[in-house]
């Protein structure tokens, strides 16, 4: 055990030596409001570590990641892939409720997956405990240049009414041969960020011995109540212009922009909001499943092709999309997805990991329970929102439409939540329209805080965790050919 330690520590020095200046980091100037001593790690202390900081290594002494201070900050490596570590301080001055802006900033050479190897957390501390076990991480603003990655920290974190003080952590996880270089950090006191604030709405509504010119009429009431509730943005169904008829998916289909978009596009104008709407596309030979958002202009803004196709699809020739995009709006990043999609989990999880906040889903299939009593849809949407973090509104024509909440909660439905329908349209909030019965007819919405960061038990805040612990590299079974494998 003891010609290992060496050779442990021996592999770990020449690992750091790879650490080569890049700017000189110079010890911050004094400034009273900066809480984060030896910023720079310029100030040498014991050990060839910086003063002011404490190291911390795993219970496997073997895995440890080894520190040092350089004239450019402070160096980690260690040729053990799977090496952890990190280096803390604990912070004086922290009040309960105050804002704190935390940056840092490393450099990384040789980390082949630089988003996952470094991490800033600060746990906020009750006495000598910590408030929560993960603490929060501290998002990351931005990342570049292949060959010398230089990895930027920033975000806003409120200190929470229990906090005493404050543990800040640069933390280094499997570095995999790489050195990573921190050069600076910071946290000083900061106004809070404002609050983003987004009315969404969902609608449930079925027609019946209908025409597509009449589902029209009802489907751009619908975006006329969410105008008058004053609602940001507002999901219909799938496939509008069909469902209630006795037409099929040719005979709705038309091109995009087409005729039904220039129609809900007007009633979006009208209103001053954004929609999503499910209609059947034609491109040439080519028929798609897709959904269109049209902005408060009555503007198309983007669409979404549905990617996961059910039997009852393929068998009459509907073409499948490939892409899952994400569109910027005025109040945060949405993504759309299409009834079946909600059946494949990677689905949800790729809109999240391209930044989506919202998914909005129009779908046909319904949520209930089925012939045991066991739940269907209304589990699995739940399940979605919670997995990857994010507001997950269903529109179906059977069941419950509703707006769900990153830890999956529903905040919205037709189930019997509060809800709003046109008759209550200056009603102040949901809660104040009293209740809806099981499946009643309207536009249910909830108004959420895009800001507000929430922590699960034990693991933390999902949408910083989630895509930072992915193992993207056991995934492999998921892309290769189906045929090829098969339970």
């Amino acid at each position: 055990m003891k010609r290992l330690s060496t050779f442990m520590l021996v592999v770990a020095i020449v690992a750091l030596s790879a650490c080569t200046p890049v700017w000189a980091a110079a010890a911050a100037p004094e400034d009273a409001k900066e809480l984060v001593r030896n910023p720079t790690f310029a100030a040498e202390g014991q050990g060839g570590l910086p003063a002011e900081w404490a190291v911390w290594k795993p219970l496997w002494e073997n895995a440890a990641v080894a520190f040092r201070r350089t004239d450019s900050g402070l160096c980690a490596g260690a040729q053990e892939p799977y090496a952890v570590g990190g280096v803390w301080q604990d912070l004086a001055g922290i009040k309960a409720g105050q804002a704190y802006a935390v940056k840092a900033e490393c450099e990384l050479t040789g980390v082949k997956r630089p988003a996952g190897a470094v991490l800033v957390r600060m746990m906020w501390m009750k006495g000598k405990q910590q408030a929560h076990p993960a603490g929060m991480l501290v998002r990351l603003k931005a990342s570049d240049d292949a060959k010398l990655q230089r990895i930027v920290f920033e975000d806003c974190l409120i200190a929470p009414p229990e906090a005493g003080g404050a543990r800040l952590s640069l933390e280094v996880k499997w570095p995999e041969g790489g050195t990573v270089l921190w050069k600076r950090v910071s946290v000083q006191p900061c106004d809070p960020p404002p609050p983003r604030k987004v009315k969404i709405g969902t609608v449930y509504l079925r027609p019946k011995n209908s025409t597509p010119e009449k589902n029209l009429d009802l489907w751009t009431a619908k975006i006329d109540e969410a105008g008058k509730l004053g609602l940001d943005i507002v999901c219909l169904g799938e496939t509008i212009m069909a469902v209630g008829t006795q037409k099929n998916a040719a005979d709705v289909a038309e091109a995009i922009p087409g005729p039904t978009t220039e129609r809900l596009g007007a009633a979006a104008r009208k209103n001053h909001l954004w929609v999503v709407a499910g209609l059947m596309e034609r491109v040439g030979d080519r028929l798609y499943n897709t959904a269109v958002l049209l902005d408060r202009d009555g503007r198309l803004a983007g669409k979404y092709r549905k990617v996961h196709l059910p039997r009852e699809e393929w068998q009459k020739g509907i073409t499948p999309g490939d892409t899952y995009p994400v569109f910027k709006t005025d109040f945060g990043t949405i993504g759309i997805q299409i009834c079946y999609d909600w059946f494949f989990p990677e689905a949800a999880e790729i809109f999240a990991l391209h930044g989506a906040e919202i998914l909005l889903a129009p779908t046909w299939g319904d949520t209930q329970p089925d012939a045991e009593g066991r739940a269907q849809g209304e589990t699995v949407f739940r399940t979605r929102a919670r997995d990857n973090g994010l507001y997950l509104v269903p529109c179906v024509y059977d069941g419950h439409s509703m707006v769900i909440d990153p830890m999956g909660r529903i905040l919205a439905s037709n189930a019997g939540l509060p809800a709003i329908a046109a008759s209550s349209a200056g009603a102040a909030s949901a809660a104040a329209a009293g209740l809806a019965a099981a499946g009643a007819e309207g536009v249910f919405w909830a108004e959420v805080d895009l800001s507000k960061r929430e922590c699960l038990p034990w693991v933390g805040e999902w949408r910083q965790v989630g895509w930072r612990d992915r193992m993207p590299g056991t995934y492999a079974p998921l892309l290769s050919d189906p045929s090829r494998q098969g339970p």
